[in-house]
């Protein structure tokens, strides 16, 4: 959701004004100034337009006329500090200095996204060095964050192509395809359903800030012995760095250490709060240079004091209203998860009763089916019986008449004793023929009985035909009644849910990812959990919470190096050894020894001031 920008109103115009352009990374604003506009009302005008309060990380950049990179001072005029002279003065909003930890300082959304944008933009351009497995898992939290939830029903192979995912320099060195990488890509992506774009585009500083390069401003020095070097200004102090190795510093002084911080010519002088240890002084190899390096030690320095006192009432209130706005979201999602998981039922509950419906209309098909070849077989059974009834009926009468003759035979039988004889024998034929013939209408006789009786079954057939035909029709006149209440379930209804549904809680919350295993000591405290007053009796559960957490974190992290592992154990066949850099070899080295940014930081920090200024200078 967009924040809302706080209304302001422009000061009158009085006299000629002059055109600005700021782009943001994200968008490009244009403004009108007055001649007499200072850098402060250009800066506090970008703010109020883009709704950033938390305005003490960034600055407006520009090329100056000799073709510099500068910051705008906010103190002078906007004209006099040597911009080119254009049609539209160009400037772009950037962060000038970094948090030490991005999930615990950094506040708002907007300046969370505009962070998430700037160094994502570093990582691709290589700026800041990124391992190929790192990468790859960066690039899922970008398209999280770009394009929400993976759905595998709309995703469709190639998406990805068209966008710029990982570092040129991760694509050159592996015998891979666009494909390839974005199968890779997907794999992760998929994994970080659920998440908002603020939640990933955080996760996504969470272990962007792990990468040696990040949050570090490099500037070409030299120290008394004409040694070419690197300084590193951070949030946490001065590195150095050997020409050949921007990763690892070779010792480093914290702002805590540092008194005092000037310069003299191309001289650069950094006093130590340790009276007793010398001076820490290097030279750079232009002026303007030392002035630059001067406003970001400053800037550092300031913040990093800032952040070792209690949070102001601004950022306090910041912190109050943010967290109010992310339990808002939360509610709001948990509401659409799950009015999305009973549409999702109720779909579901409507594509089985359909099945069942189809089911129940095939067995009434089925069941009329039946019932018309049993009507069928009944009229054959009875076309059968009326037939047997005729033929017995046909010897009834033959037998009669067979009788009849007999009867006439006999009465003639004692005319002559020929006719006698004949008649004998004429009558013995006429008892054989009329034995034959009684026997025939018997058997006749027995056959209708039969045919009736199969007639009286197939009856019987038919009318439990027609109850199981009617039984159906009765449930089918349900299921058309279910069907029609499910209809409007799933048009209305989900809206308007129980009040015991209301109850569910879904917790979205994850723990942070980083890359590393440890945590810098001076970042512990930043871990826990923000209280305001806590009474004795709470401390065991507090205590509690926050080892849970320290678990999960742990078990999270190992799960994540270990997904890293393996991916780079997959593609370490595919890689291309000639197109490895100094970079990928300075880090795979690292690996190798188990150091991490952490730990290098840590072991060049032993020791005291006055050895690490010597061995600066032996450098």
């Amino acid at each position: 959701m967009k924040e809302k920008m706080p209304p302001f109103k422009r000061k009158k115009t009085t006299g000629k004004s002059f055109p600005v352009k700021v782009c943001t990374l994200d968008a490009e604003l244009e403004f009108n100034l007055e001649l007499k506009a200072t850098g402060r009302d250009l800066f506090d005008l970008v703010c109020r337009t883009i709704g950033l309060r938390e305005t003490w990380y960034f600055g407006l950049q520009y090329e100056d006329s000799k073709g510099f990179i500068a910051w705008l001072k906010l103190d002078k005029k906007v004209q006099d500090q040597g911009i080119p002279q254009q049609t539209t003065m160009p400037f772009m909003f950037l962060a000038k200095f970094y948090p030490e930890e991005v999930a615990e300082e950094l506040v708002q959304e907007v300046t969370q996204h505009l962070f998430f944008l700037q160094v994502n933009r570093a990582i691709l351009a290589m700026d800041i060095y990124c391992p190929p497995e790192a990468s790859v898992l960066l690039a899922s939290y970008a398209v999280q964050a770009k394009y929400g939830d993976y759905d595998e029903g709309t995703y469709k192979p190639g998406m990805l192509a068209s966008e710029e995912l990982l570092p040129q320099r991760v694509i050159d060195q592996y015998q891979m395809t666009a494909e390839m990488w974005e199968e890779r890509i997907k794999v992760w992506y998929a994994d970080h359903r659920g998440m908002s774009r603020d939640e990933s585009e955080i996760e996504y500083l969470k272990i962007a800030q792990d990468l040696d390069m990040y949050g570090v401003n490099y500037f070409p020095i030299s120290n008394k012995k004409d040694t070419d070097l690197w300084l590193g200004v951070t949030s946490l102090g001065l590195n150095i760095y050997e020409k050949e190795n921007k990763l690892t510093p070779k010792t480093t002084f914290q702002w805590s250490e540092i008194r005092h911080v000037s310069f003299d010519d191309k001289k650069f002088t950094i006093k130590p709060v340790d009276k007793t240890s010398p001076n820490f002084v290097f030279f750079s190899h232009k002026v303007r240079m030392n002035k630059l390096i001067l406003d970001l030690c400053i800037g550092n320095h300031d913040l990093f004091m800032r952040r070792r006192k209690p949070d102001s009432m601004e950022v306090q209130q910041m912190k109050t209203q943010a967290k109010e706005e992310k339990s808002r979201r939360q509610i709001e999602r948990n509401k659409l998860a799950r009015e999305k998981q009973l549409r999702e039922i109720a779909e579901k509950e409507k594509s089985i009763m359909e099945q069942r419906l189809m089911q129940y209309q095939e067995e009434i098909r089925l069941a009329n089916e039946a019932l018309r070849r049993s009507e069928e077989t009944a009229d054959l059974l009875a076309e059968k019986s009326r037939v047997a009834e005729e033929e017995a009926m046909l010897l009834g009468q033959k037998a009669s008449e067979a009788e009849h003759k007999i009867t006439q035979f006999r009465l003639t039988a004692l005319k002559t004793e020929e006719e006698k004889v004949s008649l004998e024998r004429k009558t013995r034929e006429a008892e054989q023929l009329t034995a034959r013939l009684v026997d025939e209408s018997e058997r006749r006789a027995a056959e209708a009985n039969k045919l009736k009786e199969e007639l009286l079954r197939a009856r019987v057939a038919e009318k439990q035909a027609k109850e199981k035909l009617l039984e159906f029709l009765s449930r089918n006149a349900y299921v058309n009644t279910s069907v029609s209440s499910l209809y409007s379930l799933s048009s209305s209804s989900v809206l308007d849910l129980p009040a015991d549904l209301h109850a569910l809680r879904l917790n979205a919350n994850s723990p942070s990812l980083s890359l590393t295993h440890s945590t810098p000591p001076a970042l512990v405290d930043h871990h826990l959990p923000a209280y305001d007053f806590i009474a004795d009796n709470d401390m065991e559960q507090l205590s509690l919470e926050i080892e849970k957490e320290r678990v999960q974190y742990l078990e999270k992290s190992k799960n994540l190096q270990d997904q890293l592992r393996d991916l780079k154990t997959e593609i370490e066949v595919l890689k291309v050894d000639e197109k490895q850099c100094e970079l990928d070899m300075l880090h795979d080295e690292q690996v190798r020894l188990g150091e991490n940014k952490y730990s290098t930081l840590k072991k060049v920090k032993c020791g005291s001031t006055k050895a690490r200024v010597a061995y600066f200078e032996e450098l």
